[in-house]
C-alpha cells in the first residue's frame, strides 16, 4: 500500500510542476514565428482534422472530460470561447499549444516508475501516463486545427 501512495505523491508532483511551470512560459513560446511550432503544427495524416473527426470521433467525447484550468481556477479556460473575435481565437489556438506541450511533458515520467515499482506496475504507471495524457493532446490538435481554418476565414473577410 505504501508503494501506491508514493506512487500517486510523485503522480501529483509530475502534474503540479509541469503543469504550473509552463503556466509561467510566455505566450512568445507558442507563437507561429517560435521554432517550438514545429511541434504544434498540422500533420497531413490529420487531414484537416478528419482523423481526429472520423476515426476518435473527439467531438463526440471532448466535452465530457475536465479542463485543468477550470479544476485548478488557474490558466486560460478552454472549455468555450470567450468571443469569436480572431484575437481570441489566436489566443485559444497559443492555449491549446500549451496544453498539449503539459500533456506531451506528463508523458516523460512514466519510464522512472519502474525505478521503484515491480515490473507490471511500471507498466500500469506507462498505461496510466497514456490513458490520462493522449486523449487531452488529441482534443488540442483537433480544437487547434479548427480554429486555425475558422480565424484564417475571419482574417481574410477583414
Amino acid at each position: 500500500m505504501r508503494l501506491v501512495w508514493v506512487n500517486i505523491a510523485v503522480w501529483l508532483f509530475f502534474h503540479l510542476s509541469i503543469s504550473l511551470g509552463l503556466l509561467k512560459v510566455p505566450y512568445s513560446f507558442f507563437g507561429p514565428d517560435h521554432p517550438s511550432d514545429i511541434l504544434f503544427r498540422e500533420r497531413s495524416f490529420e487531414q484537416k482534422g478528419k482523423l481526429w473527426r472520423n476515426v476518435f470521433y473527439v467531438h463526440k467525447w471532448k466535452d465530457s472530460l475536465p479542463d485543468g484550468a477550470t479544476l485548478f481556477k488557474m490558466g486560460y479556460k478552454k472549455k468555450q470561447l470567450a468571443d469569436t473575435t480572431v484575437e481570441t481565437m489566436l489566443l485559444f489556438i497559443m492555449e491549446t499549444k500549451r496544453a498539449e506541450l503539459t500533456h506531451l511533458l506528463l508523458l516523460l515520467p512514466a519510464p522512472l516508475f519502474f525505478l521503484w515499482n515491480p515490473v507490471w506496475a511500471g507498466f500500469v504507471m506507462v498505461f496510466y501516463a497514456i490513458i490520462v495524457n493522449v486523449p487531452f493532446i488529441i482534443i488540442q490538435r483537433y480544437n487547434r486545427i479548427r480554429l486555425a481554418m475558422i480565424a484564417q476565414r475571419r482574417y481574410k473577410r477583414r
